[in-house]
This record gives structure tokens, C-alpha cells and sequence, in this order.
């Protein structure tokens, strides 16, 4: 009898079970993600892991198990761009008149391969869907991470995800708004030579241009956050200028969509003054930590 009215009771009270439940599942959503951010990770000294790898077969289980998990990561973050560049596809002639802008419309275009409209799409597609998706993929890559990291850099990872699409964003428009109106019309009318335009190798040069400043672009911020977490100082920034100019001459070599200087310094400049920025945000970030972690050490 007993357990037939605890029935009756659990059918009426159901409805009321129900509603309080979907209300409180944001509540205990926000709970578990904040405790998350905060939880403290496993230490595991770089010695100790390197030496388990040779010696013991649990850890090299476990890294095996790590290697899976962001083979996940990396797949989601790949069918997000996948699923990006289906959505832009179906605007891709609106962003193709959009990038013709900068010489004057798609009229002064001239196709002379029956595959060249389809490759333009796929083109402008791809670099749109990767600036859709940038968000989701700054997400995974945290996401990933974050089980290592303290709880302050786990919050300032975090933080970094939607500036991450801000930056990438801003590096497009600076490439499409400042580099291309100046540049454009010198390499057009160099040494008075009438050029024709072919769509495949102009959304090339376009599109490869703003993909690469746009990657340039997230330096800043990545330096910024490496720095606030405590992983790089701003001295050995200072230090290795130089060098950092060498490296980047050869990155802007290796990713120049044509092989000649002029491209090759469009890409260049821009990377060096924001390997600058970066250093300057970097002292910043410094001294915010330093900021933080003092009070922190006086209470100790």
C-alpha cells in the first residue's frame, strides 16, 4: 500500500519536478562549468613524463588516450569549417562581387578555363567558412587545453576565444579596406604594362593575402595570453627582434601567393609591426601578472 501511494505521489508531483528541473539546468549548468574553470590540474613534471614514456606502459597508454581525444577536437573543429564553407557557398556570389570591388567589378575579369568560376567559389567559400568557424576552432583547441591549465589561465583562454574571431576578422577587413586599394593599383600599372585580370589568380592573390594577415593578426593576442599565463616573458621577445625579422621574412616567402618581392614585402611589413605590438602587449601582460601574483606572495 505504501509503495502504491510513493507511486501516486511521484505521478501528481511529476509535472512540478519537471518544470523545477528545466529551470534549475542552467543554474546547475553555470555550477559545473564554474567549477570547472577552477578546478586545479594534475601535475605532471615534463622529466617525469618523458622518462614514463620509455618506462612505463600506463603512461603511454595515457598519451595515447590524449592523442585520440584531440584527434576529436581536431575533427570537430574541421566539420565546423566544412559546415562554414557550405554556408558561404550559398553567398559566395554576393562575396565574389564584394572582393571585385578593389578593380572596379567582376567586369574586368577574364575567364579563360571552363573550371575557373567554380575554383573562385570554392576559393572565397573556403576562406569565408574559416572565418565563420574561427570561434568553434579557438573553442576545441581550449577546450582541449584547459584540463592543463591553472584555473587563471583556463579563465584568460577562455576570454581569448571570441578575440580570436575579432582579430582574424580585423586582419581580413585591414587587408581588404588598407593593403589592396594601395596596393592594387601600383602592381597593376607597373612600368606602364596593360594587365588583364584573370579571376583564378586575382581571388588567389586576394584570398591568400587576407587568409595569411589574417592569421598574422591573432599574433598579438596569442603572445598576449601566453604571456598572462605565464609561459612567455616580453625580455626574450626583446631580445630575439632579429631573429623574429629573419623568421618572418622567410614565413612571408613561404606563404606569398606569387614569389616576387613586392607580394612577399605586402606580407611582411604588416607581420613585423605586429611581432612589435605583440611585444609591447606582452610588457603589458607582464605587468599584470606580476600585479596579480605580488598581493598573492605578500598573503604567503
Amino acid at each position: 500500500m505504501r509503495k502504491f501511494f510513493t507511486n501516486v505521489w511521484r505521478v501528481i508531483t511529476f509535472p512540478f519536478r519537471l518544470i523545477f528541473n528545466i529551470i534549475a539546468f542552467p543554474f546547475r549548468l553555470f555550477a559545473r562549468f564554474r567549477r570547472y574553470l577552477n578546478a586545479e590540474p594534475e601535475e605532471h613534471p615534463l622529466a617525469d613524463v618523458l622518462t614514463g614514456l620509455v618506462t612505463d606502459k600506463s603512461m603511454r597508454d595515457f598519451l595515447w588516450e590524449e592523442i585520440d581525444i584531440f584527434r576529436k577536437h581536431l575533427l570537430r573543429a574541421v566539420l565546423s569549417v566544412v559546415i562554414g564553407i557550405g554556408i558561404a557557398f550559398i553567398f559566395a556570389p554576393q562575396l565574389v562581387s564584394f572582393l571585385a570591388i578593389p578593380i572596379g567589378g567582376i567586369s574586368k575579369l577574364e575567364a579563360i578555363e571552363v573550371t575557373e568560376p567554380i575554383g573562385v567559389y570554392m576559393n572565397v567559400s573556403l576562406l569565408a567558412g574559416i572565418a565563420l568557424a574561427s570561434p568553434y576552432i579557438a573553442f576545441e583547441f581550449w577546450w582541449f587545453a584547459a584540463p592543463g591549465l591553472r584555473p587563471r589561465e583556463r579563465r584568460y583562454g577562455l576570454f581569448g576565444i571570441p578575440m580570436a574571431a575579432i582579430f582574424f576578422i580585423a586582419g581580413l577587413a585591414f587587408t581588404y579596406y588598407i593593403m589592396l586599394p594601395g596596393a592594387l593599383p601600383w602592381l597593376l600599372n607597373i612600368l606602364g604594362f596593360q594587365t588583364k585580370l584573370r579571376p583564378s589568380s586575382y581571388f588567389s592573390f586576394v584570398t591568400g593575402l587576407m587568409f595569411w594577415i589574417g592569421v598574422a593578426f591573432e599574433y598579438p593576442l596569442v603572445i598576449y595570453f601566453l604571456t598572462a599565463m605565464g609561459f612567455i616573458k616580453p625580455k626574450i621577445l626583446s631580445q630575439y627582434w632579429r631573429q623574429a625579422v629573419v623568421i618572418i621574412s622567410i614565413i612571408a616567402a613561404v606563404i606569398t601567393p606569387t614569389w616576387d618581392p613586392v607580394n612577399m614585402g605586402l606580407v611582411m611589413l604588416p607581420m613585423i609591426l605586429l611581432y612589435f605590438v605583440s611585444m609591447g602587449l606582452s610588457y603589458l601582460a607582464y605587468a599584470g601578472r606580476r600585479t596579480h601574483e605580488t598581493p598573492t606572495a605578500s598573503k604567503e
